[in-house]
């Protein structure tokens, strides 16, 4: 008897560096492509297996997969198909762009092709000019990949980010702070213009209580656009990621009021951070936190430094 579907899953995933192998440097003091250290063939295929692997750890406890997976930090697009060639992900296909990041790092999106047909993709691109002391230059960063997509007849529109990390006493915060309010702009564009819904999915490298997420979820006439299920979830101390001895919750899904309004045919559930025991550290001094592929440059041989997040959204059978 042929299963009927009660609930949807949405997920973002940021993976850690899902490169491809390096090639064999020809002397020992070669840099690599990925920056990692003895990146190989044997280790590059355990990652892919672990990665895998979390799926299938979501569908065991969830029932199914999410029919929208959003990913960052992966390297082109052979990593994604080498990542479906899994049992799991069978129908499954992806959307990606290569981007002018300075370590080649994108985002994409991955979709189960029997619910979802993409209607239209793009990737948004910023550029943001830069002065030294001798001259004056471009830096780049990840795209935003922005895709409006169709679930049978509901159409909704994903937006895909990994802001600008917070390193060197958080030099890049004014460019998280653009790419927030651009993508604000066009988000509250699409809502008042085309009255359409709007997931954004993303590590935003800034906790649910940060600034920057608000200038996401507010626009600039102060109308709230978007909300931000993972704000609780971070107050009552549940994190994603950790740094040092701190928990953070860079890794959030946000919809717009579609998703909350009794007319919608998805309807917002809950929100939750995926940190099953399996995917948590082995060290006893870590217990709790993401069980990474490397700390610095030391192989560990794990899955992420960031757990999964997940929203799930119930079908509205009354719409």
């Amino acid at each position: 008897m042929e299963k009927i579907l009660t609930e949807e899953l949405v997920m973002f995933y940021n993976v850690e560096n899902l490169f491809p192998p390096d090639p064999k440097p020809k002397h020992i003091s070669d840099p690599t492509k990925s920056g990692l250290r003895n990146w190989n063939e044997k280790r590059y295929a355990n990652k892919i297996l672990k990665i895998a692997h979390v799926f299938e750890l979501v569908k065991e406890q969830q029932g199914e997969l999410p029919f929208i997976i959003g990913l960052s930090e992966i390297q082109g697009k052979q990593v994604l198909r080498d990542l479906l060639k899994n049992e799991i992900f069978f129908g499954y296909d992806f959307v990606h762009y290569e981007s002018m990041d300075e370590r080649g790092i994108d985002v994409a999106l991955l979709y189960n092709t029997s619910k979802i047909k993409i209607e239209f993709s793009e990737p948004i691109s910023f550029f943001f000019e830069m002065e030294s002391k001798q001259s004056s230059y471009y830096d780049t960063t990840r795209d935003v990949l922005h895709c409006r997509v169709l679930y049978q007849d509901f159409p909704f529109h994903i937006f895909i980010l990994h802001l600008p990390s917070k390193r060197e006493n958080d030099i890049n915060l004014p460019k998280r702070e653009y790419i927030a309010r651009e993508t604000s702009e066009k988000i509250s564009e699409i809502i008042s213009d085309k009255n359409e819904a709007v997931i954004v999915c993303g590590d935003f490298n800034s906790n649910p209580n940060e600034d920057i997420m608000e200038k996401l979820t507010i626009n600039k006439d102060f109308n709230k656009i978007l909300t931000n299920p993972y704000y609780d979830l971070y107050t009552n101390k549940v994190f994603s990621t950790f740094h040092n001895k701190n928990g953070l919750l860079f890794d959030q899904i946000l919809l717009s009021a579609h998703f909350f309004t009794s007319k919608s045919f998805l309807l917002f559930k809950n929100a939750s951070v995926f940190n099953a025991e399996k995917l948590s550290s082995w060290d006893r001094k870590l217990m709790g936190r993401p069980f990474r592929t490397y700390s610095g440059t030391r192989y560990l041989g794990g899955y992420s430094d960031h757990f999964p997040v997940v929203v799930k959204l119930e079908i509205n059978k009354d719409n």
